[in-house]
């Protein structure tokens, strides 16, 4: 199936050479940008929040980017574009929502493109070899159980924290199925939501497969996500670390106020306990110093006294 090539790099607005840090750094700034709960055109964000978090997706990966690179350069974006055989990720018929017996499914409403699925997307299960119910082989003239199929669903941070419904749509061949699929509050990066009795369909009278969608949780510019933890970076001047803070934070349901005790080194992990996915889940605050890199007049010469007054030395 011919899709339209997506080029990461021109979503992300960085060069082919970039570095982790410069692809990291361009899409915090485009996702806050384009953030759906800040953005005033909210189906225009939405979808370019979708765009760009694909975009990172593979790009922050080294392994998807480099199968992304091995496609070459010369593709233009929205070309149009047919995956080499057997190319899906990881190797094998991986191609979205195939399964052994040679069906398609294709899916609309999971935030992934049908690029990004065509190389990176789920991979089936069931399949020729099964036992089907009486007992005899895949392939017999008995009920076959259909295949079951999986999927990829993109879900938003905050859809994985408060829970939501989406409508997902399935094409079998000319069949067009639309289901409406329940988000659990708290679900995790790779958790499964089950739909009973809509995947491959049975064979001599045998029950059709399941479809499976699996949770893939969209970047955030903020946050990163460890299970139902959540991990903010929290930049502190070497004052405020020496002295200690009472410093604001970014959470999901608003900025809390936390301490930063007197003496607190770089990497510290400070936790707000039920700040992060679900009833278990905590916002972990990493602290990370950070020194000016220009100085005033004035703001040396305080430097330099403190540096002839401190008797502090980091390396004993």
């Amino acid at each position: 199936m011919a899709v339209q090539y997506k080029d990461y790099y021109e979503s992300l607005g960085v060069p082919r050479t970039a570095s982790a840090d410069e692809i990291k750094k361009a899409f915090r700034k485009l996702a806050r940008e384009h953030h759906p709960d800040v953005a005033k055109d909210k189906k225009k964000a939405e979808e370019k929040f979708k765009e760009i978090n694909e975009a990172y997706e593979v790009l922050s990966d080294p392994e998807k980017r480099k199968k992304y690179d091995e496609l070459g350069a010369h593709w233009k974006s929205g070309a149009e574009f047919r995956p080499p055989p057997g190319y899906g990720f990881g190797g094998g018929q991986t191609f979205r929502g195939r399964t052994t017996g040679g069906e398609e499914f294709h899916f609309g409403g999971t935030g992934f493109s049908d690029f990004f699925e065509s190389l990176f997307g789920g991979r089936m299960r069931g399949g020729f070899g099964n036992f089907n119910q009486r007992g005899a082989f895949a392939g017999e003239d008995l009920a076959e159980r259909g295949a079951d199929i999986e999927g990829d669903i993109m879900v938003t941070l905050e859809e994985a924290a408060r829970g939501s419904v989406r409508t997902v749509n399935v094409t079998h061949g000319d069949r067009r199925e639309s289901h409406q699929v329940k988000i659990p509050a708290g679900i995790a990066e790779g958790q499964k939501l089950r739909i009973a009795g809509r995947g491959e369909s049975g064979s001599g009278g045998g029950e059709a497969g399941d479809l499976y969608l699996r949770v893939r949780v969209a970047k955030h510019p903020d946050f990163d996500v460890d299970g139902h933890n959540l991990t903010y970076e929290l930049e502190l001047a070497p004052w405020e670390a020496a002295l200690g803070a009472e410093i604001p934070v970014p959470t999901l349901d608003g900025h809390v106020n936390i301490k930063i005790p007197a003496g607190t080194a770089s990497g510290q992990k400070l936790r707000v306990r039920g700040r992060g996915l679900g009833k278990d889940g905590d916002l972990m605050v990493l602290t990370k110093i950070v020194v000016p890199s220009k100085l005033s007049a004035a703001e040396k010469k305080l430097w330099e006294q403190l540096a002839q007054e401190s008797k502090f030395n980091p390396r004993n």
